[in-house]
């Protein structure tokens, strides 16, 4: 019972602090759970990251679950689930009842942006110093990145991912660690398979048999959620064609809730939780986020299994190197684009970045400080 008060109070903080977007959730989750819990080792981390990269949905709330699941089975992952989204939720819940054709001045939210810069730029720097051991790492993992800024492209990263796979198996076979990183059940993990394929199947002919509204609206965010590759960025055009294009929603609401979602913590998939409120109540917005998160949790309990396998075989585990070397690349790919581009757009931005820079990595403050330091930042100099 500990084990898993400690899981969901552990995910509740990041939640209520992790700014910033997916990449940014990546670099948060990395300075907590590995280098000051010490739950896993970079390795495992970036191993787990390269499967949600790979997979369908939101990527950041994949690791999470994962983590979770390592840590305490599938109770620890939804514990992990659920304390990492629910403040995100709560806030655009109460905005979609509450708050919606208000005049909110978000400006401090930028301070807060600024934050993930730097927090980010920690995690990379830490990930880059355990995983690219080698100049033939380096390599890779600047030529994954260069691929991502030159073609920019949600699919094209599962392609570097495949392509580093390839080239990892040829040239780090020799120098791959063979240790286990994952050990979960097979049988769990094809059970989840199978209810991720039968759900995304069978859902749109039952919905639309029936036309029952609820699930009408189950399987509108169900669907989302299973095509969506490359983060919560993505997923907005697939929503926007449900909702806005359908004329459930207004496109003046819809962007209200989407800028917000961008401002909250947490996962952008939350997004879903403001859209079902809007539409369909308290009870809509639990469905929403429910049904947008359910492929990402099947899918991550039911590939873990089989990835642990690829991972302990010493044949493909130079593969699986590879993989993590093109990880660091994706990452800094889109530390420098968006996170770099849209959010560092003034000399004012710079001043405050480097201030928090100076927090994170000479200070060595925990995530917290840095935050509370971005949120003062921002009501200071952004209003």
């Amino acid at each position: 019972m500990k084990n898993y008060l400690t899981i969901f109070m552990t995910a509740l903080k990041l939640g209520l602090t992790s700014f910033g977007g997916p990449t940014a959730h990546l670099g948060y989750f990395q300075k907590e759970y590995v280098q000051k819990r010490k739950w896993l080792s970079n390795e495992q981390y970036t191993d787990l990251v390269a499967l949600a990269q790979f997979l369908p949905g939101p990527a950041s709330s994949q690791v999470g679950m994962g983590i979770g699941l390592l840590r305490g089975g599938i109770i620890g992952s939804l514990l992990a689930f659920i304390g990492f989204t629910l403040p995100s939720v709560i806030i655009l819940m109460v905005f979609a009842l509450f708050l919606v054709g208000t005049s909110i001045d978000l400006g401090f939210i930028q301070g807060l942006k600024l934050v993930a810069v730097a927090i980010v730029a920690q995690a990379l720097l830490d990930m880059s110093k355990k995983l690219l051991p080698t100049a033939k790492h380096v390599l890779l993992a600047i030529a994954a990145l260069s691929a991502l800024l030159l073609f920019q492209a949600s699919w094209l990263q599962i392609v570097v991912i495949i392509v580093a796979a390839i080239i990892g198996q040829f040239i780090f076979t020799q120098t791959a660690s063979t240790q286990q990183t994952f050990t979960f059940s097979k049988k769990i993990g094809t059970l989840c398979l199978s209810a991720f394929v039968i759900l995304l199947i069978a859902l749109p002919l039952v919905a639309r048999f029936t036309n029952n509204a609820w699930l009408l609206l189950f399987e509108k965010f169900y669907t989302a959620g299973a095509f969506v590759f490359g983060g919560g960025h993505v997923v907005l055009p697939l929503l926007e064609t449900q909702f806005v294009t359908t004329g459930l929603l207004s496109s003046a609401d819809f962007l209200a809730g989407y800028g917000l979602t961008q401002a909250v913590p947490g996962p952008l998939f939350t997004f879903a939780a403001y859209i079902g409120t809007l539409t369909n109540g308290i009870a809509g917005g639990i469905v929403a986020t429910i049904a947008i998160f359910l492929p990402a949790f099947l899918l991550i309990i039911g590939a873990l299994p089989f990835w642990q396998l690829l991972s302990a075989n010493p044949k493909l585990r130079g593969a699986v190197v590879g993989m993590n070397a093109a990880v660091v690349g994706i990452l800094g790919a889109a530390f420098i684009s968006p996170i770099i581009t849209h959010t560092v757009t003034s000399v004012k931005d710079v001043a405050v970045l480097l201030v928090l820079v100076a927090i994170v990595f000479f200070a060595k403050q925990p995530p917290w400080v840095t935050v509370v330091s971005g949120l003062l930042l921002g009501l200071l100099f952004y209003r």
